[in-house]
């Protein structure tokens, strides 16, 4: 087993973590944004959330939506990104799908990602192409 999730899972590495049942673990990034980042993971292994049941990621985003606040208050946060990286190109570093609670505190320092703008036309062209994508 290759996966650092998975050895997680069957106790073969520690995890601080905060929530477990029988399907789901939450435990804390060990290379946090903030203090008080976790992951939110399913035991059962799936490399990336479009390949993800969705029943999985059904109860998955309840445990998330469970989780934020303790993660936000117990943080002293005054709000939470919450984030899927999937895909390399994307930052993904660990092919086991997970959710990232970010707890945010005043004057973290962290900025929002550069907005880019579309040229004239551009942005129907990228609606169509994806409505298209959809269709087959």
């Amino acid at each position: 087993m290759d996966c650092i999730f998975c050895k997680i899972v069957a106790g073969e590495l520690p995890a601080a973590k905060v929530y477990e049942d029988k399907r789901f673990l939450a435990f804390l990034d060990i290379n946090p944004i903030n203090k008080g980042h976790v992951l939110v993971i399913p035991k059962e292994h799936h490399e990336a959330l479009t390949n993800t049941p969705v029943d999985i990621l059904k109860d998955l985003i309840a445990i998330v939506k469970t989780l934020a606040p303790a993660v936000v208050s117990g943080a002293g946060g005054a709000g939470f990104n919450l984030g899927v990286n999937n895909g390399k190109v994307a930052g993904q570093l660990v092919d086991h799908v997970h959710f990232h609670i970010i707890p945010r505190l005043d004057n973290d320092n962290l900025h929002p990602w550069p907005g880019k703008q579309y040229a004239e036309g551009e942005k129907e062209s990228y609606a169509q192409r994806i409505l298209k994508s959809l269709e087959s």
